[in-house]
This record gives C-alpha cells, sequence and structure tokens, in this order.
C-alpha cells in the first residue's frame, strides 16, 4: 500500500487539482458536478484567493452554498489534499468552537474524496485517520460522518476508523431529502 500525505493546499500544487476537476472529479459528494465547475471557475477568477479559502480555521470566508442553490454560514473549517507525489483527493474537516454538535445544515465532520483513478489503494482511510488527528487538536470527542446507503466504499472505510452507526435518516430539504447513514467516531479511545 503506498502512503499518502495531507497538505495544506498551495498555488504550486494547483495544477494537479485543476487537472482532477477536469478529468470529471469532484471534492464534494453532493454538490458533485456543479461544485467541481464553480471551483474551475473561481481558480480561474483568483487562484490565490480560492488556495486561501480552502483553509478558514477562524470561518472567516463568505457563505456556503447548499444544493438547493441557499447559502449558509461557513463553519470553521480546513482541506487537506490528499498527496500520493500527485493530487489523490480531498479530505475537509469543519466543526464549531466549544461543541461537538454541528448546525442542521452541516451533514457531518468530515468529508473525504478519493480521485476515481486512485481507488481502492487505501487512501481514504489513511487520509481519514490523519484527520481524526485535527479533530483531536479541536478538542471534540467524537466526530460524525455521513454517507449515502450505497456508498459502501466508503461505509467500509469509516467503520475501518471505529465508526459506529448510529442512524438512518433523511437529509434536509436543501440536500434532497435522501436517505442517508450517520456514522460516530470516538475520539477518546
Amino acid at each position: 500500500m503506498s502512503t499518502i500525505k495531507l497538505l495544506r493546499p498551495t498555488t504550486a500544487l494547483l495544477p494537479s487539482y485543476v487537472s482532477a476537476l477536469e478529468a470529471g472529479w469532484s471534492p464534494d459528494n453532493v454538490r458533485k458536478e456543479i461544485a467541481a465547475r464553480e471551483q474551475l471557475r473561481a481558480i480561474e477568477v483568483d487562484a490565490e484567493r480560492f488556495v486561501g479559502e480552502l483553509d478558514d480555521p477562524t470561518a472567516s470566508g463568505g457563505p456556503i452554498p447548499l444544493p438547493d442553490g441557499s447559502t449558509v454560514a461557513r463553519l470553521p473549517s480546513v482541506v487537506r489534499w490528499i498527496w500520493d507525489g500527485a493530487l489523490s483527493g480531498a479530505i475537509g474537516f469543519r466543526w464549531q468552537a466549544g461543541t461537538a454538535e454541528l448546525p442542521p445544515y452541516v451533514l457531518g465532520h468530515i468529508g473525504f474524496s478519493v480521485v476515481p483513478w486512485k481507488r481502492g489503494n487505501g487512501y481514504a482511510k489513511q487520509a481519514l485517520k490523519l484527520m481524526l488527528g485535527e479533530a483531536r487538536l479541536q478538542g471534540l470527542p467524537y466526530v460524525e460522518l455521513t454517507v449515502d446507503p450505497e456508498n459502501v466504499a466508503s461505509q467500509r472505510v469509516i467503520v475501518a476508523c471505529n465508526g459506529v452507526l448510529i442512524e438512518r435518516f433523511r437529509k434536509a430539504a436543501a440536500y434532497g431529502l435522501a436517505e442517508t447513514l450517520r456514522y460516530r467516531i470516538d475520539l477518546n479511545g
């Protein structure tokens, strides 16, 4: 198994990220192609700003668009690029200071996406384990991740990182009321 690193996004690494977006990958598992197109436009307009906004632990950036077109306040967050010598995907972590609770419009603390041509190499599991360290630094007792019922590969990754299924529920209307699964990973163990 190849070893990956989680790298803070930089403009020097951006060409590999752009290539992945142009090849049809999206770091956003909910807004998919729409998010990829928005990111390509944002990079074209101001690459420095785009990269800078991916690392926002103080939530100083603008509002976040939801799939229904509405916008909500940004939470503190960091995005790291999964790297094996080239871009292999992205993983994001978002939180609220002082609590493990999330607003109803935030589906989970951590989301990840590996580029299709590098799936099956254990990268998502390695990335999630590394990102759990970031969550511990924020003092969270646990993190929650949501996954669509048909996404068995991501469910396996979460379970391999000690995730426990805590509920099956319907997403908020902004996300189309689709059924999803919520997992919790205890960070105190």
